[in-house]
């Protein structure tokens, strides 16, 4: 166990340097000069002045300096939690703007994974012992899971926020409120999450419906289940043998599709113009701000590898396989 833990840390080790990396190049090979964005920002005719100005962001930025400096600066602020100052809301630093959004994004990723997750795989289960839900199920879930998540989300807003009027279809709040530890502002936050939530939430269900259901017909009509058929064993037992073999690559699926259910995310919140790490990728690209945008980025890229670390540490003690494998590779 020592010993995979040991070779997984380095290959995500290794992949987080990559990542890291390539977000802080990526910038850099936008069009557009961020100095001279916020200069002209300024409005100032002066040329001297335009030249003063231009000459004090550069050094406020490190623009100044060749780029193989600028990248080992990158690094040496990055362990220190410097993640620059933000250029399209010069002087906030972008670690503060960051995590001021970060709580929006969890707020409707963690539970929309969770819960399509455990409903999607449940549902899947049991329409593969019935006839009528899968002839219910099969179908919706084709339906949903095709549907890109932006669609998805404009109809939602459409639908429930525009036709019906039940809830809001911009923000995280309303506009007229202030922040605060109240039960009025909760329930407002309530209100803005749940189109944002449902979106995320819709699409992966039907994924996780569908898998589920597959792998636990092909499981039900393996050798092993009807060797048990055959040797008497009740059916229940039998669906539960099935149903654990069946996870297995569920778990392996949601490695695999936490990148995507953040991209889908960060897409939604640009539709319902949701404050999180979404819109402010938006606002940063739409602001030629090259710091606001690697370091949102860089908690993307850190939010995903810690997942699928732990993922894979939870398909470790989940499968008694690779227990045994990784035990028999070490004797």
């Amino acid at each position: 166990m020592r010993g995979y833990l040991a070779r997984k840390t380095v290959i995500y080790g290794l992949t987080f340097v990559v990542a890291v990396t390539l977000n802080w190049l990526i910038p850099r090979l936008m069009p557009g000069d961020p100095v001279q964005r916020m200069v002209a920002r300024a409005a100032v005719q002066h040329p001297e002045t335009i030249a003063a100005m231009t000459a004090y962001y550069e050094r406020t930025f490190g623009l100044d300096l060749p780029l193989w400096q600028q990248y080992l600066n990158y690094w040496a602020a990055l362990f220190r939690g410097d993640l620059g100052t933000s250029v399209w809301l010069f002087p906030a630093p972008v670690a503060q703007v960051v995590l001021d959004a970060v709580p929006y994004t969890l707020g409707i990723m963690i539970p929309a994974i969770l819960l399509s997750f455990v409903i999607g795989n449940s549902v899947g289960a049991m329409a593969a012992r019935s006839r009528w839900l899968d002839n219910v199920a099969l179908p919706v879930g084709y339906l949903i899971t095709a549907m890109p998540y932006m669609w998805l989300a404009i109809l939602l807003a459409w639908g429930l926020g525009v036709a019906l009027g039940w809830f809001p279809v911009a923000g995280g709040y309303d506009f007229g409120m202030v922040p605060q530890w109240s039960w009025a502002f909760a329930g407002d936050l309530l209100q803005h999450w749940v189109l944002p939530f449902l979106s995320l939430f819709l699409v992966s269900l039907g994924g996780w419906a569908i898998g589920m259901r597959n792998l636990i017909i092909y499981e039900l009509e393996s050798d092993y289940a009807n060797y048990l058929s055959a040797l008497g064993a009740p059916k229940r037992l039998v669906r539960q043998y099935a149903f654990r073999n069946a996870m297995l690559p569920q778990i392996t699926g949601l490695a695999l599709q936490l990148g995507t259910i953040l991209g889908g995310a960060l897409v939604t919140e640009i539709v319902f113009a949701y404050p999180g790490l979404g819109k402010l990728v938006l606002s940063a690209i739409q602001n030629q701000d090259f710091f606001l945008l690697q370091g949102t980025l860089l908690f993307v890229v850190i939010g995903v590898l810690l997942a699928n670390f732990v993922i894979d540490i939870v398909y470790v003690l989940v499968d008694p396989r690779t227990r045994t494998g990784l035990t028999g590779a070490t004797a």
